[in-house]
């Protein structure tokens, strides 16, 4: 590796950084006023307009997640500046960061392989462009990510240091590296074996992340959690998806579990559930979509009819993870059978037996069949029928019906901060695996590494992993400061997923050949990896729901 001097900007960087931050959200306001123009003729958002220019809609989503990712990659910086821990890396990251994401804001933004935004999408003309356009733009966008700056970069995270993470919270650090020795020493060196397999993740493995408090870690300590924030459980999630997604996950039917009834129970079923739910004595899962509905979740059928103290549902349910092994479903279902929409719906806590490999859903008037997938293995996806299977009226959660909908929709904040946290996790794991990969094969007499088109694509692995997890980090301070995240988190769902699917496809083609046989971790990684950008709200809907919330009034 050859690198020669990376930039002239070390010195000034954080005032250009700050003055392009100011551009870029002057370019946004235009934008907004482009697209309002579009759908808000008459000064209010309009549902069929929206439909009708979703590409810009849905564009201007993924300009705010550009605008807000370097926003707080900018305050990272401040911070570890402020810390004392801003070193060369650091400075190199946020430049080669506003680098890139500044041109292709200018230039055109991916939503997608074969959908590119641009400013004259918006209406943003040439010489509001070009005004933006200011000196410190222009030389992030001309020397910010330049293959000096790349090299240099790969030079200083070849041994294995991608940059100080910025939690300022000691606890948090040591949480970080109690997650990553138990990753490491029972999650790391099965986990593809596991994948192969399509074996369930091992008991002991479960009950070992019980002991750690892995489904306890956001339950009030009054319920017998450990009553830490969102942010403790992104790091802790990250951790564990780093080893595998499937561990990763294991906790997220229990977060949606616990913060729906928190929320949303009565004081019996608080009291009887989630001290329960944070033990591991019940693994939840969530039941929700339908074979016919995906994201339209008002549109359920299947129904819950009251008889005596019982409600018996009938319907099915598809793509339910972990259903055979878990204790409770938090169970979606459709009481009033006059509504044709969400208003109509109401939430259960629905128990059943825990099944078995020769029998995996024994309940009464339940039957069950796996979902063969590519990835994302390890606790298996199920399609369910219900005939006549019964409820306890002392389930329905909140004692009311018809609120099933606004239960669910008050933990999407929580899943989708805790989803994009398995998705930074799943892009540092093809980072590092990349890295190996790189540093051990040997092609031409030297190192892969020694490759500037491979070096150069781990570099900027290694600095958009970082805006992933910031703009996730910042989404989940939110959160625990009781502000309204919707947005936030959407921003970080939608960014660090596709993250994660680049950091894939990227070190899959640092493979080579290798990397399409089955034997080798990064082919897994890279099935994982896809599903992260359709589960908990596709990559459309995210974009839907960004533009929804700043166009109709957020800001």
């Amino acid at each position: 590796m050859n690198a020669v001097a990376a930039t002239p900007l070390l010195a000034e960087l954080q005032p250009s950084c700050r003055q392009a931050v100011e551009a870029i959200r002057q370019l946004q306001a235009a934008a907004k006023a482009g697209v309002l123009a579009l759908v808000a003729p008459a000064g209010k958002l309009d549902g069929e307009l929206l439909e009708t220019h979703q590409f810009v809609a849905h564009g201007y989503a993924w300009l705010s997640t550009y605008v807000e990712a370097l926003t707080q990659l900018l305050a990272w910086a401040e911070r570890v500046d402020a810390a004392g821990q801003l070193g060369e890396l650091e400075k190199l990251i946020l430049q080669a960061a506003f680098g890139e994401y500044l041109n292709q804001i200018f230039g055109g933004i991916a939503m997608s392989q074969t959908e590119i935004v641009r400013p004259a999408d918006f209406g943003v003309d040439s010489a509001t462009r070009h005004r933006l356009e200011t000196a410190p733009v222009v030389l992030l966008r001309r020397a910010g990510n330049s293959e000096a700056v790349r090299a240099r970069i790969a030079e200083l995270i070849k041994d294995g240091h991608y940059g100080e993470m910025g939690l300022e919270d000691e606890t948090l650090d040591l949480v970080r590296d109690q997650f990553r020795r138990f990753a490491e020493d029972q999650v790391v060196p099965y986990a593809h074996e596991w994948h192969l397999k399509d074996q369930l993740i091992p008991m002991p493995v479960v009950d070992t992340m019980c002991q750690l408090g892995v489904f306890g870690l956001t339950i009030p300590e009054e319920y017998g959690g450990l009553g830490m924030g969102k942010t403790a459980m992104c790091v802790v999630t990250e951790e564990l998806s780093r080893a595998y997604i499937g561990v990763g996950s294991l906790g997220t039917r229990s977060e949606i579990a616990a913060e729906l009834i928190r929320l949303g129970g009565t004081e019996a079923q608080k009291r009887h559930y989630l001290p329960k739910i944070a033990s591991g004595e019940i693994l939840p899962t969530a039941v929700f979509t339908e074979p016919n509905t995906g994201s339209d979740l008002g549109s359920l059928r299947s129904r819950a009819v009251k008889s005596a103290d019982v409600y018996k549902v009938t319907g099915n349910k598809t793509w339910i993870t972990h259903a055979a092994r878990s204790d409770l479903m938090t169970l979606l279902v459709r009481t009033d059978p006059e509504t044709k929409d969400w208003k109509g719906l109401s939430m259960f806590l629905a128990e059943k037996p825990r099944g078995s490999e020769a029998e995996p859903f024994p309940a009464k008037g339940m039957s069950g069949g796996e979902i063969k997938v590519l990835g994302y293995r390890g606790m298996k996806e199920y399609e369910l029928g219900f005939d006549g299977f019964e409820v306890p009226a002392a389930n329905l959660l909140g004692g009311v019906e018809g609120q099933g909908f606004k239960h669910l929709m008050a933990t999407f904040e929580s899943a989708r901060v805790q989803t994009a946290a398995r998705a930074v996790g799943v892009a540092q794991c093809a980072l590092e695996t990349g890295m190996r990969y790189a540093q051990e094969r040997i092609q031409f007499g030297k190192p892969l590494y020694a490759f500037p088109r491979v070096f150069g694509k781990l570099a900027w692995m290694a600095v958009e992993t970082m805006v992933a997890r910031q703009l996730t980090y910042f989404a989940a301070r939110e959160k625990d400061s009781d502000r309204r995240c919707d947005i936030e988190a959407g921003m970080a769902k939608l960014l660090a997923a596709r993250v994660a699917w680049s950091n894939a496809d990227n070190a899959l083609q640092v493979h080579g050949g290798n990397g399409y046989a089955e034997e080798y971790p990064i082919s897994r990684i890279l099935c994982d990896a896809r599903i992260l950008n359709i589960f908990e709200g596709a990559a459309e809907i995210q974009a839907q729901v960004i533009a929804r919330g700043l166009l109709g009034g957020r800001n």
